[in-house]
């Protein structure tokens, strides 16, 4: 068996935040995001405007392909987007429009040992459009691992803090049983919202919808401690598939590190411990040749480390990024949050 580590979390419309996440948690499989920042990239060419027309969009990554509902207008961007590591598109992972086609819903689906599952990202708002869409539309699939996402409702069912139960909740309750999907309670229970408002209490509003008796139910779990400057703390889960062989790594030795030091200096040291002084024929020729060829094959897998495929080599996030957020997580004041912002600035 394989696990899918999966990672969830509300942005709050932070371009930073989502940045962030796509650098520097590519040990994850699959990145469900809510409240993504759309915002104009660039001009494009337009016969009605010589100064062209906004081309909107939000945060692509080199290592992540990106699924999300296309806008059919300006004030109708949609509320979730879900990121597919590149070294997972054997899978054939598609956004599923015709299955359910709402700005605020992203339904992906993809093949493992020719069987289709599907994951769904939801963003419900104060209205509750979202979750009145899902129980609706009707519609026949099975094969659902995972309903998540932020639902918006307050309730004392997962909200020990909370101590009404809201009727909105039995429709959230029916759909994801339509699913054969069941609430799923984190291994640490806590907050998932936290307020910036006085006398406003934390609350529990991003949820996890897991397929009914599975192993992985109850297994989730919330990551306040990894909460920049959102209001929302992310969430993980590790979903088992069928093991199928993706080619997840490889090794290297960076330009200029210590291990290319190190690697040269081995080949160099068993060079010149080759006896070359009675090289009379082709074949002594081919054996020293050949002798040569396994040293530095040797030296490569001693001094090579193991590295993630990724699309570009040089990744942006460095140690100052690091250490920049690290202070602001354990200070969380506005001077550390605009240290860190420049930080990356600075990096990219």
């Amino acid at each position: 068996m394989h696990n899918l580590k999966i990672f969830l979390q509300n942005v709050h419309k932070n371009s930073l935040i989502l940045n962030t996440i796509l650098e520097t948690q590519n040990h994850f499989d699959i990145i469900l995001i809510q409240e993504p920042l759309w915002s104009e990239i660039r001009k494009i060419p337009c016969s009605t405007n010589c100064d062209g027309k906004p081309f909107i969009g939000t945060c692509h990554h080199p290592n992540w392909t990106a699924f999300a509902r296309s806008s059919p207008s300006t004030n109708d961007f949609p509320r979730v987007i879900t990121y597919i590591n590149i070294r997972f598109s054997s899978l054939r992972f598609l956004l599923r429009k015709d299955i359910f086609d709402h700005c605020n819903v992203c339904l992906i689906s993809f093949f493992n040992n020719c069987v289709c599952y599907y994951i769904l990202n939801v963003y419900s708002d104060s209205s509750h459009s979202a979750l009145k869409y899902l129980k609706d539309t009707e519609v026949n699939i099975n094969n659902i691992l995972l309903m998540t996402g932020d639902f918006n409702i307050r309730d004392s069912l997962w909200d020990p803090s909370f101590p009404f139960h809201a009727s909105i909740s039995d429709d959230l309750i029916m759909t994801a049983d339509s699913f054969d999907l069941t609430l799923s309670s984190p291994t640490n229970p806590g907050p998932t919202r936290f307020s910036d408002t006085a006398g406003e209490l934390n609350s529990v509003i991003d949820l996890m919808f897991l397929r009914h008796g599975s192993d992985e139910l109850d297994n989730h779990s919330i990551l306040p401690k990894l909460r920049p400057s959102s209001d929302h703390a992310p969430l993980i889960i590790d979903i088992p598939v069928l093991e199928e062989f993706i080619q997840t790594s490889k090794l290297a030795i960076s330009p200029n590190s210590e291990q290319e030091t190190e690697f040269i200096k081995d080949v160099i040291s068993n060079f010149n411990k080759l006896d070359t002084s009675n090289i009379e024929d082709i074949d002594d020729l081919d054996r020293i040749v050949n002798q040569l060829s396994v040293i530095v094959e040797q030296m490569w897998f001693k001094n090579a480390k193991k590295s993630r495929l990724s699309k570009h080599s040089k990744q942006w996030w460095l140690e100052s990024c690091r250490n920049a957020l690290s202070t602001y997580r354990s200070e969380r004041s506005h001077k550390n949050w605009k240290s860190f912002k420049l930080a990356v600035k600075n990096a990219k």
